[in-house]
């Protein structure tokens, strides 16, 4: 990526994968399928994460390093409250222990809580997004 306009075209794409993510989770709990709605529901914060840090000229090989960039760069500048921060991690963990963890069964109500959460962290990744863009 060599210019603004490309970072900004590689983060569009990857709000638009956070969506389909999103809508994914809701469609695999709707179906039952709690552990895959989670796995979908924690992408859907990571690749809303990668496209805010990648419009800002980062960009990270492993979802350790997104993580991290997560409270570093955006909820100790207080662009993210600390409570989206929490829960980036809480969705970290659960899809960890849902995709590696034998036997993890999740509660329907947990899974939904989670999936709605998801989304008003999401919306609040694309807010910081469109922040910096007007900054430009």
């Amino acid at each position: 990526m060599t210019d603004d306009g490309g970072a900004r075209q590689i983060a569009l794409y990857w709000f638009e994968k956070a969506d389909q993510s999103l809508d994914s989770a809701r469609d695999e709990l709707n179906a039952g399928r709690k552990s895959f709605a989670m796995n979908r529901c924690y992408y859907a914060a990571f690749y809303a994460a990668s496209a805010v840090l990648v419009n800002r000229g980062e960009r990270f090989s492993k979802h350790t390093g997104v993580r991290a960039a997560v409270h570093k760069r955006l909820v100790k500048t207080g662009d993210l409250s600390v409570d989206n921060g929490k829960l980036y991690d809480r969705l970290f963990h659960d899809r960890q222990e849902g995709d590696y963890v034998e036997f993890v069964q999740f509660e329907e109500a947990h899974v939904g809580t989670c999936i709605e959460q998801c989304n008003a962290l999401t919306s609040a990744l694309r807010q910081i997004f469109d922040a910096d863009d007007t900054r430009r």
